[in-house]
């Protein structure tokens, strides 16, 4: 019973992420909101993921993992309900926020807790059956999203996005203490408070330019934010360094880093992340305010991409297994074809014409998407020790939701400030930049742990 319940709070998490992309334009009608408050709708929820992340994994090694499972559902619980009573572009922007928090608490103590109650092969299809989880939250948030719009439950319109959330979190928060056995680790590390204010620095300094920036027409303190950023990561790494060398205990275990193919895992999980939630919000806008679809019609059309990764997620652990990494790489490219079809395909019909013409890049990209997803997070922690868990998922799940905002403010960067030649323009550049990250995705996977290794 433990893993249904952790999944649960994992299945919340990324349809949260994924749920108001389809609900953005109402949002954005409902509350008055500029195109970068919807930006910061998105990002700013992976931003703050990804700044707590690292921290919670390691609260989770010290205070008790199911602890801070708990603590973080009951902050993401309480949060989807300030969501879906904001009244300003802000106070929804800040729901946001504090749901990422809750989502960091969660999110690495739900690897870890996997990592400790499952071994060997039983482990493997634990961490393969939360990857179908994540992909079928990220396909299926569209179509629940437009449904509940369409519904009007109460007529709450997209608050009901957030306020689905309450039922499904009182009921985990109510079964996690029966069914979740508490876990720590013994004489785990301290917080590394310092590292914490370094690295929020510096991913801050990266993201808040590029969301900002095109608005504000390029001041001058967005270039330097951004120069900023690498001399704050440098000095993020070398304070890493001095506290390891002196015995303390670092944000970050850089005896990870040793093991190449590790390392290469997070650089592939960056860029494969930084194309997801970039994906999904620039279509939404393109069928939304590009073509006039309402909120349910578009999330019907997000079916047929979570038609495809259901049939290839359920394959990818058996595939993944024979083949390895190979699976991934072919994932990333089939993923990227499914880009260059819809790119091909909206540059004939434009904002008109039949959408039966999205659909081979969208069965495409669908199925790339689940043969990458399953099989991602086992590969790369495949050969780590359980003792390293807390250590090693927080860097993995960091990756992800740096990816995630990263992404987000990158190709916002490029759809937006292409909007004014028309929605059709815009999302065919954006598809056309994340087709050409996906081919580096496939290129990266030659570097991860291969079959033999797993």
């Amino acid at each position: 019973m433990a893993l249904p319940v952790v999944l649960a709070g994992t299945f919340m998490v990324v349809l949260d992420f994924f749920i108001v992309n389809v609900a953005l334009p109402s949002m954005q009608s409902g509350l008055g909101a500029s195109n970068t408050a919807v930006e910061w709708v998105v990002a700013g929820y992976a931003l703050t993921s990804a700044v707590f992340v690292i921290t919670a994994g390691r609260l989770g090694d010290r205070f008790g993992r199911r602890r801070m499972f708990s603590l973080g559902l009951a902050l993401f619980t309480l949060a989807s309900a300030g969501c879906g009573a904001a009244g300003t572009p802000f106070e929804l922007v800040l729901g946001r926020l504090l749901q990422g928090a809750g989502a960091a608490l969660l999110t690495p103590n739900v690897l870890s807790i996997i990592g400790v109650l499952y071994a060997g092969p039983d482990r493997v299809r634990a961490l393969s059956v939360y990857g179908t989880v994540m992909g079928l939250a990220a396909v299926g948030g569209q179509l629940i999203g437009g449904a509940l719009i369409a519904v009007d439950p109460a007529g709450l319109g997209w608050r009901s996005c957030f306020l689905i959330n309450l039922p499904i979190g009182i009921a985990a928060l109510a079964l996690a203490p029966r069914v979740i056995p508490e876990s720590r680790q013994s004489g785990a590390p301290g917080l590394d408070k310092r590292g914490t204010l370094l690295a929020t620095a510096a991913l801050t300094a990266v993201v808040l330019p590029l969301l900002e920036g095109r608005q504000h027409g390029w001041p001058a303190w967005t270039w330097l934010s951004l120069a900023a950023a690498p001399v704050l990561l440098a000095g993020f790494v070398a304070q890493q360094r001095r506290l390891t060398r002196r015995g303390g205990s670092p944000l970050i275990d850089m005896a990870l880093f040793r093991d190449r193919a590790f390392s290469a895992g997070l650089v592939t999980q960056l860029c494969f992340w930084a194309g997801q939630a970039s994906f999904f919000v620039v279509l939404a806008l393109y069928l939304q305010s590009g073509r006039g679809l309402h909120p349910l019609p578009a999330g019907l059309v997000f079916t047929i991409l979570a038609a495809a990764y259901v049939a290839a997620s359920m394959r990818a652990p058996a595939l993944s297994a024979r083949y390895g990494r190979t699976v991934i790489a072919v994932g990333a490219l089939v993923l990227a074809c499914g880009h260059a079809l819809l790119l091909g395909a909206v540059a004939d019909i434009g904002v008109g014409g039949t959408l039966l013409a999205l659909v081979p890049g969208l069965l495409l990209v669908g199925a790339g998407m689940g043969l990458v997803l399953a099989p991602l997070a086992s590969t790369i922690l495949q050969s780590l020790e359980p003792e390293r868990a807390g250590a090693a998922s927080g860097m993995l799940t960091t990756m992800q939701n740096i990816g995630n905002a990263v992404g987000v403010a990158v190709t916002g960067v490029i759809f937006f400030g292409a909007l004014h030649s028309g929605y059709a323009i815009a999302f065919e550049l954006a598809v056309g930049q994340l087709a050409v990250l996906l081919v580096g995705v496939a290129v990266l996977t030659r570097l991860l742990p291969g079959r033999r290794a797993a």
